[in-house]
């Protein structure tokens, strides 16, 4: 956490489904804090729970079926968020908190210019005028990277490439200067050399405006040069969280070390075949027993499937749920791949 305070606080969140299989409870007891002006990158396997999680700061997972327990809280500002109206909500939406999607090509809608798609928010929120609201909109457009501003407005999803429609997302999320920003795999359908343009817009724009991040990524290679803090998921737990540096050069739990090792720069590094993370994650509409990592980590003790291990925290920023961090756990370190 910065020095600057707390912008946001979420504590005890719980969100389940129901599925024709049962409940699904796919974020379970999932607390943490995002301070003013910092990154929080979000990492883990697809289905551990990371855009529930994020979803839920602005109240979308109702729209596919989620339902929040009781005891969750999502306090922004002062306000807790869940227990908000629809019309206080709407007035954070888009305004205060801002998020950019997956997929730019089902998020934007194809019958209408992104010139008037980005100016939405600001007939909403800032009760612009049409031409003020389309001058920033070209504005935005020019800051986020896209050129021929004056046709590009006019143009329509479709007319524009991947990288392209990214950048119009981003103009979109931004158009009302949020405090805070999810950008939810920004980069995931784009090629290398585009993502790292992404990255260093998301970069260069929260210094400008002066947001918050919240980055939720598969990709540990994204968030090496872009995160403050990173924070590991896995079926809907925190399993490890610290700063960049901590979890980068001292990661504790065995899923994090297996995500470190996927990353495809290692593999490089390393001259060997890219790591693969063996089995598969657990069906969160049965119950869990024990550590949810246990089925598929080498290093599984018997109390491993019978208890879920409490966080413990080896600093005050990093803390990991373990067993073994206890200590009568044989003394383990993060192993080497061939040629690492």
């Amino acid at each position: 956490m910065n020095a600057m305070g707390v912008l946001l606080s979420v504590k005890n969140l719980s969100i389940s489904f129901q599925t024709a299989s049962g409940e699904l409870k796919a974020v379970r007891n999932v607390s943490f804090d995002v301070g003013e002006r910092e990154t929080l990158a979000i990492v883990g396997e697809s289905g551990c729970g990371k855009t529930v999680t994020t979803k839920s700061i602005l109240r979308l997972h109702s729209r596919d079926g989620g339902v929040v327990k009781d005891d969750s809280q999502i306090i922004f500002e002062d306000q807790n968020l869940i227990t908000m109206s629809k019309k206080e909500l709407n007035q954070i939406r888009g305004n205060s908190i801002s998020m950019i999607f997956q997929d730019s090509m089902t998020s934007l809608n194809p019958t209408i210019t992104i010139g008037k798609q980005i100016a939405e928010s600001m007939f909403i929120h800032k009760k612009a005028g049409r031409a003020e609201a389309m001058l920033r909109a070209k504005e935005l457009l020019k800051m986020v990277g896209i050129p021929d501003v004056e046709e590009r407005v006019n143009n329509f999803p479709h007319q524009l490439s991947g990288g392209m429609r990214q950048r119009v997302m981003i103009a979109m999320a931004i158009a009302c200067k949020p405090k805070l920003l999810i950008a939810d795999e920004p980069t995931t359908a784009l090629d290398v050399t585009v993502q790292a343009q992404m990255l260093d817009l998301l970069r260069e724009l929260q210094k400008s405006v002066g947001m918050s991040v919240i980055l939720v990524t598969h990709d540990f290679g994204v968030v090496a040069d872009f995160a403050d803090r990173i924070q590991v998921m896995y079926a809907g737990h925190i399993i490890e969280r610290g700063l960049k540096n901590e979890i980068f050069q001292q990661p504790k739990h065995p899923y994090t070390w297996a995500l470190l090792n996927s990353i495809p720069a290692r593999a490089l590094q390393r001259k060997s075949e890219l790591y693969s993370i063996k089995g598969t994650p657990p069906d969160l509409s049965l119950p869990l027993s024990g550590c949810p990592f246990s089925a598929r980590c080498e290093y599984c003790m018997p109390i491993c499937k019978k208890r879920l291990p409490e966080e413990t925290y080896l600093s005050q920023t990093h803390g990991v749920s373990c067993w073994l961090t206890h200590e009568l756990a044989p003394k383990v370190d993060m192993p080497k791949l061939d040629g690492g």
